[in-house]
């Protein structure tokens, strides 16, 4: 979605042409099949109103998500989607509004993925464990996802609030995680963005039921169907999906990567930039060595090597998981508390994500339409036989013409950061997604803005105060995180972060937990 321009659903490498908008008269309805409560709760009329006007995303009437429900404060917000607190105006019952402006549909594929996700959650309504869909509207500026409120927060928040954890703990959360994947492998559906924020808990209960989230990427899938678009987030990525050829194997490798972090606090592939995690992957070496893990069991280090094969084919599947004997229900997995060590990682693990999720929010927000826009036309031009693609002379050339400000260095390693099957071509929505990335991640006032964000008194710091002030604002972290962030950014130990501080922070490790597709990726 958003400004990422094309899909490879499936085993195929030609270049898209520009296409109209789909046949609406011919789009599936995702609600037809599944009674929406909107529909329940349109007003009779005597007389014979105006056709309503359909939708040109989800290819059915529109609807106003304000006749049914309130909307009140905004719990979340990603690349693509704001999600609200809404209340069902007749029950009084609550649930999350996830709304996706249109405007940010600016392909096909974008309008494809968004309908997707509403077909792919009424396919999976009814699992116990998984976020339901109570309904789907479509106005003249958004699409409104209505569903299921997940009021107990993340997993690994609950995890490291409890103070401590076990192998049994792990291995019970593990199993549960796996009977998700597994239902919807056996469905016919790949997630394609797993990792611990997609995992909510219902309430915050102790005994809260786990629910998955976040269907935006996931696809329906066939057995031995190839996919090739490079989706997900930079840490849990699996390796053949780098290489732009994979299937459902790729999901048990990102829950691979979320037990090795529950049983050691931090990812088995780390590095200061998202280009150094992904050739950390591609190498495929893992630490076992290290403390914590010659306190942990050889049943859980067996269980992630499997799930961490680099081969996908010599990968357990999910029913392998659920039946190795680590992960078994009354397994083989102690009931011994992990060290503290692992505890304060994983805290500080989450903390760091907040804090650089709160910061590109702000940088998100620096970037305009008008930008992407002409960038967009400036591939245009560059594609003088309209073929979809450039080489590199044609990029250097057109860049000249365009009196851009990338050097040489740069136009090279917009080329090669594109060019991910080293064919020496790169397509349109590849250069476009690779160039919205430097923009964005290298450009210095936009770091400059949020740093100005934290830095409340402008006194050239960002003290702790100042940073509890910050997060508050965005719904983001207790006392105790803020901590943890000073400590691991702050690093002449002078108790608060200041500029130079703060930019390495947002350029180490993952630095763009939102951008979920990519073309800009170094293989």
């Amino acid at each position: 979605m958003g400004n990422c321009f094309s899909h490879g659903n499936n085993d195929t490498d030609k270049p898209k042409s520009p296409s109209p908008p789909p046949n609406t008269a011919a789009a599936p309805s995702p609600n037809s099949a599944t009674p929406d409560v909107a529909a329940q709760d349109q007003p009779a009329s005597s007389s014979s109103p105006p056709p309503t006007p359909i939708g040109l995303v989800l290819g059915r009437p529109m609807q106003d998500v304000h006749a049914t429900y309130t909307i009140g404060k905004e719990l979340g917000r990603g690349q693509f989607g704001v999600t609200h607190l809404c209340t069902h105006k007749t029950t009084a019952e609550q649930f999350a509004c996830k709304t996706i402006a249109k405007r940010k549909l600016t392909s096909k594929e974008d309008v494809e993925d968004v309908r997707r996700e509403v077909e792919i959650m009424y396919h999976l309504a009814g699992q116990a464990n998984v976020v339901e869909l109570k309904g789907a509207y479509e106005d003249k500026h958004s699409v409104h996802l209505v569903m299921e409120l997940c009021a107990g927060g993340e997993l690994f928040d609950r995890i490291v609030a409890q103070g401590h954890f076990t192998e049994f703990a792990a291995a019970s959360l593990l199993r549960t995680i796996v009977q998700i994947v597994h239902t919807c492998h056996s469905m016919g559906v790949m997630h394609r963005d797993l990792k611990p924020e997609n995992f909510l808990l219902l309430n915050k209960e102790e005994d809260s039921p786990l629910k998955a989230t976040d269907f935006g990427l996931s696809v329906f899938f066939k057995q031995g169907e190839v996919f090739r678009d490079i989706v997900g987030s930079a840490y849990y990525i699996a390796p053949e999906v780098l290489k732009r050829k994979y299937g459902p194997e790729a999901d048990i490798w990102s829950i691979g990567v979320m037990l090795y972090i529950l049983l050691c606090g931090v990812p088995p592939f780390w590095a200061e930039s998202e280009r150094g995690i992904f050739n950390a992957i591609l190498r495929g070496e893992i630490d076992f060595v290290s403390d914590p893990w010659p306190n942990i069991s050889s049943g859980a280090k067996d269980l992630v090597k499997k799930m961490l094969n680099s081969d996908p084919n010599q990968r357990l599947t999910a029913f392998d998981v659920l039946n190795h004997p680590w992960i078994k229900e009354d397994g083989e997995a102690p009931d011994t508390p992990l060290d503290n060590t692992v505890l304060n990682r994983l805290k500080q693990f989450q903390a760091m994500n907040q804090f650089k999720k709160a910061a590109l929010k702000v940088i998100a927000g620096c970037l305009s339409e008008e930008e992407i826009k002409g960038l967009k036309e400036m591939f245009k031009n560059m594609d003088s036989d309209n073929s979809g693609t450039i080489t590199l002379e044609e990029l250097e050339q057109g860049l000249a013409k365009q009196g851009t400000k990338l050097s040489e260095h740069e136009v090279k390693q917009l080329m090669e950061a594109a060019d991910a099957d080293g064919n020496g071509t790169i397509d349109y929505e590849e250069f476009i997604t690779a160039t919205v990335h430097m923009n964005r991640m290298d450009r210095e006032e936009h770091l400059y803005t949020a740093f100005q964000f934290f830095d409340k008194d402008n006194s050239g710091y960002i003290t702790k105060e100042e940073l509890e002030q910050a997060l508050k604002e965005k719904g983001m972290c207790d006392g105790e995180e803020i901590k943890d962030i000073i400590s691991e950014a702050d690093a002449d130990n002078d108790g608060r972060i200041n500029y130079d501080e703060f930019v390495a922070m947002i350029r180490k490790g993952d630095p763009e937990p939102n951008q979920k597709k990519r073309r800009d990726v170094f293989v």
